[in-house]
């Protein structure tokens, strides 16, 4: 149970306080990974934040961020998207009908041969996906400003090697 040097506890500190004893499980792996799945659910309530107040949906962003990847002109083929986006082809038609009814996308014939449609992410929906960005990215940073940009840099390097371990190893079974 380990509270800051100021004595300061916070919610993981008061859990394992309150199941010390009462259930098996080791102290400083349960502390972390509590912390972690804790800090998860802010980063989750921050981007919904972000998305409401610009008035995107969850669906909408996501296909709006995997066209603005890739750079001006903001293109890709229905099927492009429907493979990032794990969607079948039905699903990504559905969407897609969705997000042209918003004028967030529009989808082009290309002119070299009419079968092959290209979707095309808008100013409009450029600029949405902006807001939701810069939205995110300012709650986002405001989670680490109790960070120092050394300590910042030495947390990222500490996440990434477990993450390397559980993505590489198999370390999460």
């Amino acid at each position: 149970m380990a509270a800051d040097s100021d004595g300061t506890e916070d919610s993981v500190d008061r859990h394992i306080a309150r199941w010390h004893g009462k259930a098996p499980f080791d102290v400083p792996t349960e502390e972390v990974i509590t912390r972690i799945q804790l800090l998860a659910k802010h980063v989750l309530q921050v981007k919904e934040q972000a998305l409401a107040e610009t008035g995107l949906q969850l669906f909408e962003f996501e296909t709006l961020h995997r066209l603005a990847a890739r750079g001006t002109p903001w293109r890709a083929t229905p099927s492009e998207l429907a493979a990032e986006l794990l969607l079948s082809p039905a699903g990504m038609t559905g969407r897609l009908d969705t997000l042209e009814a918003s004028g967030l996308v529009r989808r082009l014939r290309a002119a070299e041969d009419r079968r092959r449609v290209d979707v095309e992410l808008t100013a409009e929906g450029h600029a949405r996906w902006s807001a939701a960005m810069r939205l995110r990215g300012l709650a986002e940073n405001a989670m680490l400003t109790p960070f120092d940009p050394t300590e910042t840099a030495h947390l990222s390097a500490l996440l990434k090697r477990m993450l390397l371990h559980v993505e590489t190893r198999g370390g999460a079974h």
